[in-house]
């Protein structure tokens, strides 16, 4: 294990990280404890948080250590604590409730009470009374509707309409961006807005340019990396926690900010949040870790602690790091740096992403193109492991046109087919049914919007259906409702299996200087869904041949929309050209 000077890490459960100084007998959620619930004629109490959520560790510290809490949850209670980060059916179950998040289950599994957040001793003490006493269950469990999948994979055209009128209505003029409570920068919000503002739409432009901006103040001035959110409204009130999937996907998007709009400030945004996961998240090995804690000491909001330099916070310590090594979170990080490289051509990024990668291959896969979460899953195997590394390795392949990527990258989406699949959607989980699992939003617009790009670089027929497949539950009736603004993923993946990816074609070998130097121009080109391969006559026909490039004397590059392609093309500067002006198309 690599030290930084004065690193306080370590790699606990999150038993651990939250306390094991009370007398609550802590168990790992599995079947055993609803048969001793039944058996003892108990309540089955499931505390769901993670290591680096400041109110997990206030809830420890200060309701789970309440004399009158600890005497409930022994008399009556079976006693279950799960890192929401290691158990990701459970996580995604439970998405809109934490963390922490308390659910209380009968022992025959039916929930009875399911709550947000922190709560305090005395209300935790009336809760748990108050189920005793009467164990119906309380308003906040509500009957789910059945899913019905659209009959067409797409929105119908007032439907775009309406929930493209749905994010704009929830723009917050006054203090930038969406939300009022929280902020924070939803990555798929602004990948939209980039989109439409490429076809000319300058409010949609305004509003992510703001956004951007205003995530920049919770950009940490002195080691790089995003806080998670900020509270009260407004971008001045940060929480310190540093999770793998804000940092990669926030360095994704200002990657691609920058390539679009050419603002160095985007550009150094990336770049400092490259290097956090550079010093803080990197294993000696190579892999990413999944996090860093808000918190100094657990339970104490780190406010004066982040305002500090340096110096300063190493004399005191530094946040625990998070060093389980996810295949998920790696897929994520993964990606982010093959993006960065797309618009830097800075070969340590490529580096670092492909050095990852091989070690999540040689450590994570699954035989038959999956991924495990973690060394053992317990639940698993999950989607968000095999979708993100999926995702990845296309990525990958795009920055190399190495077809070995391509290769993984299908693989992983026949993998995802055969595992997954339900009869609407995909499921987060391919392990056991414990509770009644539903597909869910973010992961379904993951595998539709890969799946189609997948389908455009191989021109598989399969691909596509899979990835109509997930589309067909996003346009379902009242699934995108329940989103409120966050409705973004679901117009891109209906936007993009509509249509085809700008296409950008490299022909020439590539020990060719010239070639090289187009191939790095197209990977710049300012468009946010698009396919760029090289082709190297010497190795055979593209994977997907679905235009017929002419001989040419000389390495050139073609632009190609689904109705046209550009005559040869042998200066970078005029592909740029001729790709900004074409990029609706």
């Amino acid at each position: 294990m690599r030290l930084l000077p004065f690193f306080a890490v370590a790699l606990l459960p999150l038993n651990g990280a939250l306390g094991e100084k009370n007398n609550i007998n802590w168990q790992p959620w599995s079947d055993s404890v609803f048969t001793l619930a039944k058996k003892e004629g108990r309540f089955v109490l499931l505390d769901l948080g993670t290591i680096w959520c400041h109110w997990c560790h206030v809830m420890d510290e200060v309701t789970y250590k309440d004399p009158k809490v600890m005497e409930l949850i022994r008399s009556h209670y079976v006693a279950v604590r799960v890192d929401a980060d290691a158990r990701l059916d459970l996580s995604n179950r439970y998405e809109d409730y934490g963390w922490p998040a308390t659910i209380v289950f009968g022992a025959d599994k039916s929930e009875i009470v399911k709550r947000r957040g922190y709560i305090p001793p005395s209300e935790m003490a009336s809760m748990l009374q108050a189920i005793v006493n009467d164990p119906t269950p309380g308003p906040s469990v509500v009957t789910e509707a059945d899913l019905t999948p659209s009959n067409k994979a797409g929105l119908a055209a007032e439907g775009r309409t309406a929930l493209r009128q749905v994010l704009i209505d929830a723009y917050d003029h006054d203090n930038q961006g969406w939300g009022k409570a929280q902020k924070w920068l939803d990555w798929e919000i602004v990948e939209y807005c980039m989109a439409e503002a490429s076809r000319g739409d300058k409010e949609l432009e305004h509003m992510a340019r703001e956004t951007l901006a205003a995530q920049l103040n919770l950009l940490d001035p002195v080691w790089g990396g995003i806080y998670q959110y900020s509270t009260d409204g407004d971008w001045q009130h940060p929480h310190f926690e540093k999770i793998m999937q804000i940092q990669a996907e926030d360095l994704r998007i200002y990657a691609e900010a920058y390539a679009l709009w050419q603002d160095k400030a985007y550009l150094q945004a990336a770049k400092k949040i490259r290097g956090y996961l550079k010093n803080f998240l990197s294993s000696p090995e190579g892999a990413f870790y999944t996090s860093q804690d808000a918190d100094l000491v657990p339970g104490e909001h780190g406010a004066e602690y982040f305002q500090l330099n340096d110096a300063g916070r190493r004399q005191l310590g530094v946040p625990r790091i998070d060093m389980h090594v996810y295949a998920l979170e790696n897929g994520l990080a993964i990606n982010a740096l093959a993006t960065l490289y797309s618009v830097t051509a800075e070969q340590n990024d490529l580096d670092d992403a492909i050095r990852a990668a091989n070690w999540i291959i040689a450590h994570r896969a699954i035989p038959g193109g999956g991924f495990h979460h973690a060394e053992e899953d317990s639940g698993g195997p999950y989607l968000g492991d095999t979708l993100y590394m999926g995702r990845a390795f296309l990525a990958l392949y795009t920055v190399t046109a190495d077809r070995q990527w391509l290769g993984r990258a299908e693989e992983a989406m026949q993998f995802i087919s055969a595992d997954f699949r339900a009869d609407i959607g995909y499921l987060t989980s391919a392990g056991p049914a414990e509770l009644k699992w539903r597909p869910q939003v973010d992961e379904n617009v993951g595998v539709a919007r890969w799946a189609n790009l997948l389908h455009h670089y191989t021109g598989k027929a399969e691909y596509g259906q899979i990835a109509e497949h997930a589309m067909r539950f996003l346009a379902a009736p009242g699934v995108a409702d329940r989103r409120g603004f966050l409705v973004a993923g679901i117009l891109l993946a209906d936007r993009e299996i509509a249509t085809a990816p700008l296409h950008l074609v490299i022909v020439g070998r590539k020990s060719d200087f010239a070639a090289g130097a187009l191939f790095a121009a197209a990977l710049k080109q300012p468009v946010v869904y698009k396919r760029v391969e090289w082709w190297d006559p010497s190795e055979g026909p593209l994977p997907n041949s679905d235009v017929q490039y002419p001989e040419v004397k000389q390495a050139a590059a073609f632009l190609c929309t689904d109705r046209s392609c550009s005559p040869p093309i042998f200066s970078p500067d005029k592909m740029t050209k001729l790709a900004v002006s074409r990029p609706g198309e």
